[in-house]
């Protein structure tokens, strides 16, 4: 029989496990501190728990924490972590903060234009181990103070998962970070915002990337599925507490999408919505992206990018503008892929 890793379980799924193997009332708890506060790699340091307890466990049981297989690093810092069977994540600092871009799939089924890991297509979900083990097995894992999941996947194509990630990292018997730490990205799933709006208090990002249908529709295929005008009235008619944040993530392309149009539509589509949106430069990893109508996508330069800032912070609408890390180990937004480890 394969030992089952105990690392990524939940309270609950602990305690069932107590419950089937006989162990006493407070083992799951305890088993708790040992895996994601002390972050033992073996069963039998678990000390207290008795020699009879920690014996049953092992018979059945493993941790299942597993180190990264390769790093690569970037000028400015950044560090690009793989790990079995194929999982990228990126260690960000950034003065007294340390993030870490957490990816929930291996490759992703959404098919975004501007996307090199939709180019990757889909190989599978993680699950709650897979998606932890990238913080727990990170060297750098006690610096990190906040949690962007916006690696490889569509965290809401993979909602249970992640939902049980999320748990973990936020309960007390968990690693109990703050759920104002982590923000949680997707292209626009409408069950799954509905669902993450209830279930959890982290923050919410929105790919947006064009206010008008026909142009997002070119960019980001889930468009047609759940058009962005049902998106915002699901967030709109949410009462959200102050301390919980909604942005819209914005990839500027030459010539495309931040004209005076582009900023009047913005502004009227969003009203009614406390949000922020966050302008991203566009990666394209020296290859071209072609749209479905021939034309092909470039990067907007950096004065149109902050006349486009400007534009929207006149209307009230807060912008920001996020600065590109691990270019150069393809490691920045849009850039995670393994697409040349599922060809060999």
């Amino acid at each position: 029989m394969v030992p089952e890793p105990l690392f990524g379980k939940t309270l609950n799924q602990l305690e069932e496990i107590r419950d089937r193997l006989r162990l006493p009332t407070y083992t799951p708890k305890q088993i708790c501190r040992w895996l994601y506060q002390s972050h033992v790699r073996e069963i039998h340091a678990m000390t207290d728990l008795s020699k009879e307890a920690r014996r049953v466990l092992e018979e059945r049981y493993t941790i299942g924490t597993e180190p990264p297989t390769h790093v690569s690093a970037s000028s400015d810092g950044t560090r690009k972590y793989l790990f079995p069977p194929g999982i990228e994540s990126a260690y960000i600092p950034d003065k007294d903060r340390a993030t870490l871009c957490v990816s929930t799939q291996i490759g992703c089924k959404m098919g975004c234009r501007f996307c090199w890991t939709g180019k990757q297509g889909f190989q599978g979900n993680l699950s709650p181990r897979e998606i932890l083990n990238q913080y727990e097995s990170l060297p750098e894992r006690d610096r990190i103070t906040n949690f962007v999941y916006m690696g490889m996947g569509e965290p809401l194509d993979n909602l249970d998962s992640v939902l049980e990630s999320l748990t973990i990292l936020t309960s007390d018997w968990g690693y109990g970070f703050s759920p104002t730490r982590i923000t949680v990205s997707t292209v626009g799933i409408l069950p799954g915002i509905e669902r993450f709006l209830n279930e959890s208090a982290c923050h919410l990002a929105v790919s947006l990337h064009s206010p008008f249908d026909e142009e997002r529709t070119l960019l980001m295929p889930i468009q047609a599925r759940h058009p962005i005008k049902e998106v915002l009235q699901v967030i709109r008619s949410f009462d959200l507490p102050k301390q919980r944040r909604v942005s819209f993530e914005y990839i500027v392309f030459n010539g495309f999408n931040h004209s005076p149009r582009h900023v009047k539509e913005l502004s009227r589509i969003l009203q009614g919505i406390r949000c922020r949106i966050n302008l991203i430069r566009f990666h394209s990893g020296g290859e071209p992206m072609n749209l479905p109508d021939g034309r092909i996508l470039t990067p907007a330069t950096e004065d149109q990018v902050l006349q486009f800032q400007e534009l929207l912070n006149r209307k009230g609408i807060r912008t920001t503008i996020r600065r590109s890390r691990g270019q150069d180990i393809e490691a920045a937004c849009g850039q995670l892929s393994t697409k040349k480890q599922f060809k060999s």
